[in-house]
């Protein structure tokens, strides 16, 4: 008598995001049993028991994941309850709005370091900085290792990480977000070759621009209209819309299939309208 093939257990990173949230409900019909971590405890909860109310198996656990020993007790609670990894979505990331430039070009006023309203590259706040590149590169180097060692044992499996059209094109205003989604690319190519002699694949999805609540208020104004930013944006989009979370999930599905993807890795797919490859004139 066969035994029954282990379950595929997916863990996702940033979870409860609005990109994150919607991949993790398409595994969980899709049959995985989803691991949702993050660092809100709240929404991390909401999620999982919206998926297990309509029928999938999800289990929140609050984490941080540029925390070594936080990711390794995450897993130790994700073997508990499902067992060993076997798809990881490394979905947790994101900016802060004092590593963010107030200008698009060098100001004299720039080197007034006292100026508090407006800020440049020569004062911008160095922890945030700091803070933005840990989030976002540590916080797909450190899950890798935790939860890779579950793919490596098992000789298989597949990791999603999530890149962004500034990996490619390093946008105004962002530079440490731009700085570390550029290092998120060249991650996931050195472990994917890395991985490939355990089996394991390695790539990732480089998002667009997508609505969310924060990004709302940046690209659109209070009437739905677009913001300057927001035309900005759309000039150099060839789809002519910002993207819709759902628009994620093909590829996502695609890259993480080891049938459909089996002589995939170390590739970033851009999901961005086009926007990449628009330069604008």
């Amino acid at each position: 008598m066969n035994a029954e093939p282990p379950p595929d257990v997916a863990v996702v990173t940033g979870a409860a995001g609005l990109l994150c949230s919607v991949i993790a409900k398409d595994l969980a019909e899709r049959g995985s049993r989803v691991a949702l971590l993050g660092r809100s405890p709240r929404p991390l909860a909401e999620l999982a028991e919206e998926i297990n109310a309509s029928g999938g198996h999800a289990i929140a656990v609050p984490t941080d994941v540029t925390d070594p020993e936080a990711v390794a007790a995450a897993r130790q609670r994700v073997h508990d309850a499902f067992g060993p990894c076997t798809k990881l979505i490394n979905g947790a990331g994101g900016n802060q709005p004092q590593a963010v430039t107030t200008r698009t070009t060098f100001d004299p006023a720039d080197l007034d370091e006292s100026s508090l309203d407006e800020r440049g590259f020569f004062n911008l706040d160095l922890e945030r900085f700091g803070s933005v590149l840990q989030t976002n590169t540590l916080g797909t180097v450190i899950p890798c290792r935790v939860f890779g060692r579950d793919l490596a044992e098992a000789r298989g499996g597949s990791i999603l990480n999530f890149a962004s059209m500034n990996s490619y094109r390093p946008l105004t205003r962002v530079p440490a977000y731009a700085m570390a989604k550029a290092a998120v690319v060249n991650f996931t190519q050195w472990l994917a070759v890395y991985l490939a002699s355990a089996g394991v694949r390695v790539n990732a999805i480089a998002p667009g621009f997508f609505v969310n609540d924060r990004s709302r208020k940046i690209l659109m104004t209070e009437d739905g209209g677009l913001s300057p930013r927001g035309e900005q944006v759309m000039s150099h989009t060839p789809l002519g819309r910002f993207g819709e979370a759902q628009d994620l999930l093909g590829c996502a599905r695609w890259l993480l299939d080891d049938e459909a993807a089996s002589f995939v890795t170390g590739l970033t797919v851009p999901v961005d309208g086009g926007f990449v490859a628009s330069a604008g004139v």
